[in-house]
């Protein structure tokens, strides 16, 4: 295999999408597929299904499994699907790496282990040491998910080195979940031979400037024609006007519930997009008319998808 075979690192805005489920609480692959198409049409350079924005810890595996073939089986090139292959189960999180890298998938990310704490950093290497020599593949390529306001453990530093020195070229990026600039900075300016990107769309014009690629941002589920326009400079000279406006509506978002908001958002009156998986609960009708004005206030494009 020449190395031009290889899956090329991400860039641009990879979008982690949001999970349709029906009336009846399941998933609903077709759905999921036509956001995945629309993101891509308006700007979105790939798809990042099961995040934490997509519900991936309240999916079964083979919920999982099936969205993602589904996902492929509607014509989205695997170079455009970088999926959630994170689990506490390592058997589960080698089978849906496996399924990604056999089906040509960009890359995976993947959530640390996050139910045993604290967990050290022995155990942390040798979990995803485990997960790179059981896949054994020269094609996979895994991005480190840090977001330990979630899930409690830290990818920390001194872990990303010892990875990188075991497996260079299977390491191939971190997304910096925390929301702290200081944080992103940090792996930014440490690890420049990593895909550093952050993990929400405030940080996006800041990390650009400290040489990151893009970013795998949830708010782009709702603007990704804004923050595709930052990534690749089509916003220029009104960066810093538009980097602010993308501010604002994820500040808005995120004063309430989020996947539940963005997912009011996205949809219409019909609240096609509103069913989320328990503990989450929808948006109220009221607080979800309420968020709608409050954003469309807001000097961005309306979001791009329908509630189909």
């Amino acid at each position: 295999m020449s190395a031009s075979t290889y899956p090329q690192p991400i860039s641009g805005l990879w979008v982690p999408c949001l999970t349709p489920f029906d009336g009846h609480g399941d998933v609903a692959p077709v759905r999921f597929a036509e956001l995945g198409r629309s993101l891509l049409k308006n700007g979105a350079s790939g798809l990042v299904p099961f995040g934490s924005t997509g519900e991936a810890n309240s999916l079964s595996l083979g919920e999982r499994e099936r969205l993602l073939d589904e996902l492929l089986a509607q014509g989205i090139p695997a170079e455009q699907v970088l999926p959630g292959t994170g689990s506490c189960a390592l058997p589960d999180a080698v089978r849906l790496t496996r399924r990604a890298v056999a089906a040509g998938c960009r890359g995976v990310l993947v959530l640390p282990p996050f139910y045993y704490k604290p967990a050290s950093e022995d155990g942390l290497f040798a979990f995803y040491s485990e997960l790179i020599e059981r896949v054994g593949s020269e094609r996979l390529r895994l991005y480190l998910y840090h977001i330990p306001h979630l899930s409690g453990v830290p990818i920390t530093e001194p872990l990303i080195d010892r990875l990188r020195a075991a497996y260079p070229d299977a390491v191939a990026g971190v997304k910096d979940s925390t929301r702290d600039w200081e944080n992103t900075r940090e792996l930014l300016e440490r690890f420049p031979d990593l895909t550093v990107v952050p993990g929400n769309g405030k940080l996006l014009l800041p990390s650009l400037a400290k040489g990151a690629r893009g970013c795998i941002a949830a708010i782009g589920n709702l603007i990704p024609r804004a923050l595709d326009a930052i990534c690749t400079g089509a916003a220029e000279p009104d960066a810093d006007t538009l980097q602010q406006h993308v501010t604002e509506f994820e500040d808005a978002v995120r004063s309430y519930s989020t996947i539940p908001a963005m997912k009011a958002l996205l949809g219409d009156e019909r609240n096609a997009w509103s069913p989320v998986r328990p503990p989450l609960q929808p948006l109220s009708p009221k607080r979800a008319a309420a968020l709608r004005t409050e954003v469309r206030k807001l000097d961005l494009d309306a979001p791009p998808m329908s509630a189909s």
